[in-house]
């Protein structure tokens, strides 16, 4: 096996460990592999190894690079973890099967129109800012219930979970345990939570999906430590 092959068996195994670990770990745990920056060469030995979740930051990045690999590749479930402006929801929507940065109205409203028009089956997750850090995208804890019962209840949006990125200077249990809590309060059975340095983590708390790229496949080009996936 290739370096990033073995490295997702290592990691593929860690998740399963911290499963056995935790008390209460959720039914599964989906292994997000971020290929962000990473280029289509560098993601073929972890498609050949079997693995078929990939998450990605930018719409652009995304559609130069996996229309090829999805024809290449078949089942290939493609998750949207970055910031998304209000005008990239139809590309999007195309593109992805899964959303996890919805976070303002505006953008909720956006998805509402392009999910109706192309009839496409997403799973969207709400990004909770838990550290409520004023750089960082995400809805504050306190509006969360209500941001949830818009999206929801109100405009009928495929919500199905919470995701949160929290600070990298800040022990991240807490706020994984504050998103559980959230989920749980409002009925959403999915938690995106939980990187590279912190899944095992996430698992302890019911991650549902932890989103890992550099232990994977290396460290990236001009890689940001604030948002280490």
């Amino acid at each position: 096996m290739t370096g990033s092959a073995e490295n997702l068996a290592a990691i593929l195994a860690r998740i399963d460990a911290a499963r056995k670990k935790a008390v209460r770990p959720a039914p599964s745990t989906t292994l997000i592999a971020v290929t962000k920056t990473h280029d289509a060469e560098a993601i073929r030995p972890v498609l050949a190894a079997g693995h078929r979740v990939f998450g990605e930051n930018r719409v652009q990045e995304a559609m130069g690079k996996w229309p090829a690999l999805r024809s290449a590749y078949p089942g290939i479930e493609l998750h949207l973890i970055g910031p998304l402006q209000s005008n990239k929801t139809r590309e999007a929507v195309e593109t992805f099967d899964a959303i996890h940065s919805l976070d303002r109205p505006r953008l909720a409203h956006a998805l509402k129109a392009e999910i109706e028009k192309s009839g496409k089956a997403m799973t969207l997750f709400i990004q909770v800012n838990t550290g409520e850090e004023p750089q960082k995208a995400g809805v504050a804890p306190l509006d969360a219930a209500g941001f949830i019962a818009l999206c929801r209840d109100d405009l009928k949006l495929p919500v199905k979970g919470l995701m949160c990125i929290p600070p990298h200077d800040e022990n991240p249990a807490p706020h994984f345990a504050l998103l559980q809590k959230l989920a749980r309060e409002n009925g959403l059975p999915l938690l995106s939570m939980g990187m590279s340095d912190d899944f095992e983590s996430a698992i302890k708390f019911g991650a549902t999906h932890v989103r890992v790229g550099s232990a994977i496949f290396g460290e990236r080009p001009n890689a940001r430590p604030a948002n280490p996936h």
